[in-house]
C-alpha cells in the first residue's frame, strides 16, 4: 500500500538511525531498559537454575519413593528396568538414590556406573554461587553429569541424590534466557516508544520550535515569526518556557541592535562621503575666524572668539562620527607608556578649557602600560571632560590591582548619572546626559579599551559622584 510505505518513510524510518534528537531519545531509552533487564537477568538466571534443580529433586523423590513402596508390596522390592527408565525420564535425571538413617532406602538403577564430573549441594547454595554456576552452564562449561543432593522437601529425614545431565540444564537455561531476552526487547521497545512519545511532546517538539526560530532568525532576522515562541512561553514555568521567553527577548534586542547598526552604517557612509568637503568648509571658516580675531573691532573679535571653538567642535564631531562608523575594531599601535605622565597630559588639556576644576593624579610614577598612547589619551580626556561638564568640582585619577590587571579609576564628585542615561550609557546616539550631546564619546572610549584587551565599566554613580573603571593589562617597571 502506498500510504503505508510513505508513512513508514516519514514517521518511523528517521527514528531508526540515531541522528536526530528524537532518535537518540528513543534509542537511549531502549538501551537503558535493556541494561536494567540484563542486570535483573543475572540473579533471575541463578534462581531459575536453582528452581530447576529442586524440581528434579522433588520429581525424583515422588517418582521413586511411591513406585518403590508399591514394588515392595507386589514384587519384593525390585522394579523392572523398563519401569526404572520410565521413571528416570519423568524425573529428568540419569540416576536417583534415596538415603535414610545412613542406609539406602531406594536406588535406581541399581547397577548405575555413570561418570560424575561435579557435585551440587542445594542445601548450601547461595544466590551468588548459583549465578556463577548458571553462567558456567549457560556457556557450556558444565556439560558433564552432575551429582545433586538435598534434603527431601517431603521427608526431612531423607536425603535425595540425583545425577543430572549438565547439557540438559544448559539447554533449559539457554531457552530461559532466549525467552527473557525476547520479552525484554518487547518491553524495552514498547516502553521506549511510550517514553519517546511523552518526551517528544514535552521536550523534542519544543526544541524543534526553538531550533526553527533560531534558524529562521539567522536567515531573516527582520521577518522571523515569533508565534511559536509565544506559544512556548505561555506554557508552565519550566525550562523550555523560560528558554522561549529569553530567546524571544534576545531576538527583539538583536533586531533593535541590527536596526541601530543599519542606521549607523548609513550614517557612516553618508558622513564619509561629505567629510572631505565638510572639512574644507570648516577649515575655511577657521581661517576667516582667525583673521577676524586680528581686527580692532571688539564686537567682531568677541564673535570670532565664539566662532572658533564652535567650528573646532564641529570638526571634532565629524571626525568622531567617521571613526565610529568604520567597520571592525579601531586600529591601535601599542608601546610602553608611563601612565601617570599620560594622565597629566589629559588633565592639562581639560584644565586649559576649565581651570576651576581640581584634578588629582594619584597614579604611581613607576607604572608602565603597554597601550596606544594617543587612543588612551582620547579616552582619558573624554572621561575627565564629561565629569567637568557634569559640574564636578573634583576629579581623582588612581589605579588598583585586581587579578594581575591594573584598573585605572576615574572618580568625580558630580551629581551622578540619571537612571535613563545609565540604561543606555554605552549605546551610540542614545547614552548622553547633556543637551546636544551625541552619545558617541563613551561608546568610542569603550571600543578603544576593548581593542586593548580590557573593558570600560561604570562602577558606581549617585549623588556623591560617579566612578568609571578601565581594565588594562600592564607590566610594572621602574622609570629612570
Amino acid at each position: 500500500m502506498p500510504g503505508t510505505g510513505s508513512f513508514f518513510h516519514r514517521r518511523i524510518r528517521p527514528y531508526l538511525i540515531p541522528r536526530s534528537l528524537s532518535a537518540r531519545v528513543l534509542w537511549l531509552t531502549v538501551e537503558i531498559i535493556l541494561l536494567v533487564e540484563i542486570v535483573i537477568l543475572m540473579p533471575s538466571l541463578g534462581r531459575e537454575r536453582e528452581a530447576w534443580l529442586w524440581d528434579r529433586v522433588t520429581d525424583a523423590h515422588l517418582a521413586v519413593y511411591s513406585e518403590a513402596t508399591e514394588a515392595k508390596a507386589i514384587q519384593g522390592g525390585m522394579l523392572d528396568p523398563q519401569t526404572q527408565q520410565y521413571l528416570l525420564r519423568l524425573s529428568g535425571t540419569e540416576a536417583i538414590k534415596l538415603v535414610q538413617a545412613g542406609g539406602v532406602a531406594a536406588l535406581m538403577p541399581s547397577d548405575t556406573n555413570l561418570r560424575i564430573s561435579g557435585s551440587i549441594n542445594l542445601d548450601n547454595e547461595t544466590i551468588l554461587g548459583s549465578m556463577w554456576q548458571a553462567d558456567l552452564a549457560l556457556f557450556g562449561l558444565k556439560n558433564g553429569n552432575q551429582m545433586v543432593e538435598a534434603v527431601s522437601p517431603f521427608d526431612k529425614t531423607m536425603q535425595v541424590q540425583v545425577i543430572i545431565n549438565g547439557a540438559t540444564l544448559a539447554s533449559h537455561l539457554r531457552s530461559y534466557v532466549g525467552h527473557i531476552a525476547m520479552l525484554s526487547v518487547v518491553i524495552a521497545m514498547v516502553t521506549g516508544l511510550l517514553v519517546f512519545a511523552a518526551l517528544d511532546r514535552r521536550l523534542v517538539r519544543p526544541m524543534r520550535i526553538l531550533t526553527a526560530s533560531i534558524v529562521g532568525f539567522r536567515v531573516d532576522p527582520a521577518r522571523a515569526g515569533l508565534t511559536s515562541l509565544e506559544w512556548l512561553s505561555r506554557r508552565t514555568n519550566d525550562e523550555v518556557a523560560v528558554a522561549a521567553r529569553e530567546l524571544s527577548a534576545m531576538q527583539d534586542e538583536l533586531r533593535a541592535a541590527l536596526w541601530r547598526n543599519a542606521r549607523l552604517a548609513a550614517v557612516g557612509t553618508e558622513v564619509a562621503k561629505i567629510s572631505h568637503d565638510l572639512r574644507n568648509i570648516l577649515t575655511s571658516a577657521l581661517l576667516v575666524a582667525d583673521r577676524l580675531q586680528e581686527t580692532a573691532d571688539p564686537v567682531v573679535k568677541r564673535a570670532a572668539n565664539t566662532l572658533i571653538p564652535a567650528v573646532e567642535r564641529a570638526a571634532e564631531l565629524v571626525s568622531r562620527t567617521v571613526d565610529f562608523a568604520r567597520e571592525g575594531p579601531p586600529a591601535i599601535t601599542v608601546g610602553p607608556v608611563v601612565l601617570r605622565d599620560l594622565a597629566d597630559e589629559a588633565a592639562t588639556m581639560v584644565r586649559s578649557t576649565d581651570p576651576t576644576t581640581t584634578i588629582e593624579n594619584l597614579i604611581p610614577g613607576s607604572l608602565i602600560v603597554p597601550l596606544d598612547r594617543t587612543q588612551i589619551y582620547r579616552v582619558l580626556v573624554n572621561l575627565i571632560r564629561n565629569a567637568v561638564e557634569a559640574t564636578a568640582s573634583r576629579i581623582t585619577l588612581s589605579t588598583e590591582m585586581q587579578g594581575g590587571v591594573v584598573q585605572l579609576v576615574v572618580a568625580d564628585d558630580g551629581p551622578g548619572l540619571p537612571k535613563r542615561v545609565q540604561e543606555k550609557l554605552f549605546q551610540p546616539f542614545t547614552g548622553t546626559g547633556r543637551r546636544g550631546g551625541t552619545g558617541l564619546g563613551l561608546a568610542i572610549a569603550r571600543d578603544l579599551i576593548r581593542a586593548h584587551g580590557g573593558d570600560l565599566t561604570l562602577r558606581s554613580t549617585g549623588s556623591d559622584g560617579t566612578v568609571f573603571v578601565m581594565g588594562l593589562a600592564v607590566t610594572e617597571e621602574p622609570v629612570s
